[in-house]
């Protein structure tokens, strides 16, 4: 496993202001919070500082470019990392303590970079394997973000990502829902200057006023009523194998030796809470990431069998309509829309948008959604211009998200990896 990756950055889009930013957690210097500097190789390493806010001493800003241009840069082993794309610039802030990295909030209205068209894609780069993502667990960004990975062995991992319209599809198709049912679909977009600019999470309704309580209460009926005389089956794709499960004479439903109560609303949009919190126990750990998934996507009540195949998923009122319409409107279907979108049967295709392989020779970020549009990511660029590989050893952390990963840690996946690398660092700090 390689100390660095090249990274291509390629411009997309129409645009000759997109600039990229790159942070997350320096594995080879004692897990210190960083940021890849301006001339994508180096890291740099902010000082502390004593008030609350303070801005950064360095713009770290990485100009992509004119449209079609290539940027590459090196990064050296990094835990819970982000690659921000931002068409202009983003403000990054820092609070007392380590210093603290105050990154972009699109929950905080008072944050400066509220009205700014940006989004990124998630990875860890450690002595196992490079694991990416493009992740739309918090919201949807205007701005569309494909990933490519190229491995030493020649194979070749894509994820499509949007096209340029693909944003204001999905408004359109959220619209269109909330007049179906009657519920604040639509209100999770959000617009700025009369334009659509990100479309909010379906857990993060609050901050727009999209009120989902009681909306997966049905749901939960139904499920309460079907194993009550069936049982349903549960591959925690683990040591405890298949374990069956029923409701109880007490109104449980029992998985294995596992009692679950019943998840509200607000449980099985964040899969973090009530029912789906985890514990010490491996057991229940393996159940909650299949059982949350089966309700998210309301295929629960459509077979027996857990996790089930895509054809599936969000047949059926109530289901998240959000999650749904995340992965329909992606080219290749493919995305993190909730804490635990990796969950699949043994056989089945990932859903997720992942990239990942422990032989790793070019990770390719592609942001603007041209090629997208038709039908295939952008080709990868030339390599020829790629800048000299820093190299330093150091023991790294655990690797690879996957379905067992608690939802409360993953936001995405990079909060895991935080807390191996230098304590619970929290995904979206909000000030």
């Amino acid at each position: 496993m390689p100390d660095s990756l090249h990274i291509a950055l390629k411009n997309d889009s129409d645009s000759e202001n997109i600039h990229a930013y790159v942070t997350g957690i320096a594995i080879q210097h004692d897990g210190k919070r960083c940021l890849l500097r301006a001339n994508g190789r180096d890291l740099y390493f902010p000082a502390e500082v004593k008030d609350i806010g303070s801005s950064l001493q360095e713009d770290c800003a990485i100009p992509l470019g004119a449209p079609g241009n290539t940027t590459n840069i090196t990064i050296p082993q990094i835990a819970g990392g982000r690659i921000w794309i931002v068409d202009g610039k983003l403000t990054f802030l820092l609070n007392p303590g380590g210093p603290a990295l105050v990154e972009p909030s699109v929950l905080n209205p008072s944050d400066p970079n509220h009205g700014v068209n940006f989004g990124f894609a998630e990875f860890t780069l450690n002595d196992a394997q490079l694991y990416a993502n493009i992740s739309y667990v918090d919201f949807v960004p205007k701005i569309p973000i494909a990933i490519s990975l190229q491995q030493q062995s020649g194979e070749e991992q894509r994820v499509a990502g949007m096209r340029p319209d693909g944003l204001d599809r999905m408004a359109d198709s959220l619209r269109e829902q909330a007049q179906k049912d009657g519920r604040p679909w639509d209100k999770l977009v959000v617009n700025e200057n009369g334009q659509n600019l990100r479309i909010l999470n379906a857990t993060h309704g609050g901050a727009v006023g999209a009120d989902f309580s009681g909306y997966f209460e049905p749901l939960v009926d139904e499920v309460w009523s079907k194993y009550a005389s069936c049982k349903c089956r549960v591959n925690t794709q683990a040591g405890p194998g298949v374990l069956e499960g029923h409701i109880t004479s007490s109104g449980k439903l029992k998985i294995g030796d596992e009692e679950f109560d019943r998840p509200n609303t607000a449980d099985i949009l964040g899969c973090n809470s009530g029912p789906f919190t985890t514990g010490q126990s491996p057991a229940r750990n393996a159940i909650i990431p299949r059982l949350a998934a089966a309700f998210v996507r309301s295929s629960i009540t459509e077979t027996e069998e857990h996790p089930s195949q895509p054809d599936t998923f969000y047949r059926r009122d109530p289901t998240n309509h959000y999650a749904r319409l995340v992965h329909e409107h992606n080219v290749d279907r493919k995305g993190y829309a909730f804490a635990y979108d990796d969950v699949q049967p043994d056989s089945g295709e990932d859903q997720s948008g992942k990239v990942n392989a422990g032989d790793p020779k070019l990770f390719i970020v592609t942001v603007g959604g041209k090629s997208a549009a038709g039908g295939a990511p952008a080709p990868p660029p030339q390599q020829s211009q790629l800048p000299e590989q820093q190299s330093e050893n150091q023991p790294a952390p655990a690797p690879a998200p996957s379905a067992d990963a608690p939802a409360a840690e993953k936001r995405g996946f990079r909060d895991r990896l935080f807390e191996h690398a230098k304590g619970k660092a929290k995904g979206f700090l909000h000030r």
